[in-house]
């Protein structure tokens, strides 16, 4: 099955939390999970009640669908992490992060990762001076990434650092505005990630 192109609200109600899939209108009273918190289909009103693989079966496809990730790479995503050292839930979330579409999002060159997703597949930026177009690259401690010169004046990326200015970057992260340019000072640590995922739910399933 290819990559999922349906409404990505369908996806938040299914999982029963915000994955701010649709970046600003998530905020606003549009957002489709305000106004129907429960799954999608003529069954969605009913009361699940999950065993425990399907908890976390849920909390690994909430996870994967929040970062935009296949099954198949995922999986290799979490074998990785199982051979690092540390704890592989946290190797696993660190991993996650430092794909280069998410550090792109995180810098607020693009509201969603979706976004980011396409402005670095359609070649937009540059990692220590070399134009890097896969969005599955992992940035290292040290990196710079850098809005190419002919990209700056694209309006919408422009509006979404304006944004991001207000909202705040990780603390891993440091953005230079003025330079469109941001640099990785440290690797992820899972203090850094504030979104509410249980990862031991997902070792556990992988683990089976």
């Amino acid at each position: 099955m290819g990559r999922y192109t349906g409404p990505v609200c369908k996806l938040c109600r299914r999982e029963g939390l915000k994955l701010f899939l649709k970046g600003d209108r998530c905020f606003t009273d549009k957002c489709s999970f305000e106004r129907r918190p429960y799954p999608p289909g003529q069954h969605g009103h009913r009361r699940v009640k999950y065993s425990d693989y399907g908890i976390q079966l849920r909390e690994k496809q909430k996870v994967r669908r929040m970062y935009g990730i296949m099954e198949r790479q995922f999986r290799i995503y979490f074998y990785r992490a199982d051979r690092m050292k540390g704890k592989t839930g946290d190797n696993l979330l660190s991993l996650l992060e430092r794909r280069l579409d998410n550090v792109v999002y995180r810098l607020g060159f693009a509201v969603t990762r979706r976004e980011a997703r396409q402005l670095v597949g359609h070649g937009h930026f540059k990692v220590n001076g070399r134009k890097v177009d896969i969005p599955s690259y992992l940035v290292r401690k040290g990196d710079v990434i850098e809005l190419k010169e002919k990209s700056r004046n694209i309006a919408k990326i422009n509006e979404n650092l304006d944004t991001i200015v207000r909202k705040g970057i990780p603390s891993w992260l440091e953005l230079y505005r003025e330079e469109y340019r941001g640099v990785v000072k440290d690797l992820p640590k899972r203090e850094d990630i504030l979104e509410p995922i249980n990862e031991q739910l997902i070792v556990e399933l992988y683990s089976k």
